[in-house]
């Protein structure tokens, strides 16, 4: 029996298909361009091999194929038995999530690193700010997830993938000089790795280092394919930071090239949430209303997402209905969410109903319910799932608010609150 990357033993004697499967992992893992490609390579050369079928399974589902990924998951399933119980861990820890089981995934993720801790394919689902953890909806779900990945550091510390998915944890619980510590010697290690680079520009933003932050990656995407996983996003980050130092010609060059619907390549969450905030960062910024532009992302929002069920997503659905003064679609999207709260259905709690009323508050003009709705609902945005630098699109808002209701010393405290962090605020009158 051969051994992956982590020393785990795999149920196949192809070492073509061995070899196969550890590329694909690694593609998986870093968000490089091919990874099912390596993984069918794998299945051909051994049609038997289940945890490559479990893996093809998690890449098509990264893509959002969730079709292909249930599938590809329904045939790992089928070959489980043949294989060890390890490896049947593995295969129902990775299923189970992209069988819409995120709850019961994540149970049987952290019963299997218990014995299994070096099984890094089946921790990276309950990784990052849209893992299993991250969109839980938990008020706590940042130590939660530092905690999850400290019991997994005796056994990973000097893996580069574990050091960047642990520097992207610590990066999101403050802890700033040990995060860039790891991720520069994680990407020293692997260069080629889409988190671990938008992890480093995470860290960057956190510390206020917004040009050292576009330069490395002005440096770094051009040698990223195009149609990979993570290029839209990174293309955001690109964007975001130009509008911060100033360059809003490269800002609006880079979003109308690399972020719009049609423009970007990406799986439609990214693409959904990453316009808008652009967008309505811009305007917070004091760029004009682009009213067409807000139109392609209202359309596009409503046609990927025509149902809530995603808070994070959820709330950049409402972001474009409100600037694309679709009033009848901010109040369905609100009527939704409150529904779907008072049942019991979304993990979220009402912060998302809450959240969509505040941004609605300011899309009119109204001040000071935005500033009422936004301040209370701030401490409970973490529950809506995505990074902190996503987040700081709840508070530039609110601090925009301030600003134009004329409330300049709530607007320069709400900025000294920044505890620990240097992030800079676009946001035009601040200075």
């Amino acid at each position: 029996m051969l051994i992956d990357r982590y020393g785990l033993s795999v149920s196949t004697n192809s070492e073509a298909a061995r070899d196969a499967y550890v590329a694909g992992c690694d593609a998986v893992l870093t968000a490089w361009h091919g990874d099912a490609d390596h993984l069918s390579r794998a299945i051909a050369a051994d049609p038997a091999f289940a945890v490559a079928h479990a893996a093809l399974a998690r890449a098509r589902f990264l893509q959002a194929d969730v079709a292909g990924a249930r599938e590809a998951a329904a045939r790992a399933r089928e070959l489980a038995a043949g294989t060890t119980p390890r490896e049947q861990g593995h295969i129902d820890a990775l299923c189970l999530a992209i069988e819409g089981k995120p709850v019961e995934a994540l149970a049987a993720t952290r019963a299997h690193l218990t014995d299994h801790p070096r099984d890094a394919m089946v921790a990276s689902p309950a990784t990052g700010v849209f893992g299993l953890i991250g969109f839980s909806g938990r008020q706590g779900r940042e130590p939660e997830q530092v905690e999850f990945l400290e019991a997994l550091r005796p056994h990973l510390a000097d893996d580069w993938w574990f050091q960047a998915v642990y520097a992207f944890a610590l990066e999101e619980v403050g802890r700033l000089d040990e995060a860039l510590d790891l991720i520069e010697r994680s990407m020293a290690a692997y260069p080629r790795n889409a988190h671990g680079a938008h992890i480093k520009a995470h860290v960057l933003y956190e510390m206020g280092e917004d040009r050292r932050a576009l330069d490395y990656l002005e440096s770094w995407l051009p040698d990223y394919p195009r149609p990979g996983l993570m290029h839209c996003h990174i293309s955001w980050h690109i964007a975001l930071f130009a509008l911060i130092v100033g360059d809003t010609g490269r800002a609006w060059q880079v979003y109308e090239a690399q972020v719009h619907p049609g423009g970007a390549w990406g799986p439609a969450l990214n693409v959904a949430t990453d316009a808008p905030a652009f967008l309505w960062r811009a305007e917070l910024a004091g760029q004009p209303r682009k009213a067409s532009l807000w139109g392609e992302v209202r359309d596009y929002a409503l046609k990927s997402f025509p149902k809530a069920g995603i808070a994070f997503v959820d709330v950049h659905r409402a972001l474009a209905c409100i600037a694309a003064d679709d009033q009848d679609g901010i109040a369905g999207i609100v009527g939704e969410l409150q529904q779907r709260a008072a049942t019991g259905r979304s993990p979220a709690g009402d912060v998302v109903p809450r959240l969509a009323i505040g941004l609605a508050a300011y899309g009119r003009g109204d001040w000071p319910a935005a500033i009422s709705i936004l301040e209370t609902a701030l401490a409970e945005t973490v529950r809506i799932g995505g990074s902190r630098a996503q987040r700081d699109l709840v508070e530039n808002t609110l601090l925009a608010a301030h600003l134009k209701a004329g409330r300049i010393d709530q607007a320069k405290a709400l900025v000294a609150n920044h505890t620990g962090r240097r992030p800079s605020v676009p946001v035009a009158g601040l200075l």
